[in-house]
């Protein structure tokens, strides 16, 4: 299995757009094309109901969330669930370059079991 991204509705779509600039190969899904934003319902999406969308894909969430989903990724473990991971980039304004590098640095790879069930923080 390939290793595929998940953006989170507060992730800053420069990211997504530059990744897809860098290595257009790679599935990276958007908050909007996986009914994640706000425009998409009336309510705020809560990060369980994230987590749970982005392991239901196999797809690995990228967030900068750093207030409540580390807490909701370890209650989405602690029920039983299991995720593909968590990559968040911290700080938000963390320079653009260095965190498509990581993310397609991490897409070539190709080994989508070292990050299962685990947050990394990137850029490295």
């Amino acid at each position: 299995m390939s290793i595929r991204y998940q953006a989170d509705n507060g992730l800053n779509q420069l990211i997504v757009a530059a990744t897809f600039r860098k290595e257009p190969s790679i599935e990276f899904k958007t908050a909007q094309s996986a009914q994640l934003d706000h425009s998409a319902q009336l309510d705020h999406r809560d990060d369980v109901t994230v987590l749970r969308r982005a392991a239901s894909e196999g797809r690995i969430l990228v967030s900068h969330d750093k207030r409540t989903m580390p807490r909701h990724f370890a209650s989405f473990l602690n029920e039983g669930n299991d995720s593909p991971g968590v990559l968040l980039v911290i700080p938000q304004d963390a320079p653009l370059r260095s965190v498509v590098e990581t993310l397609v640095l991490i897409w070539a790879d190709n080994t989508p079991e070292g990050w299962q069930n685990a947050i990394t923080f990137i850029p490295f």
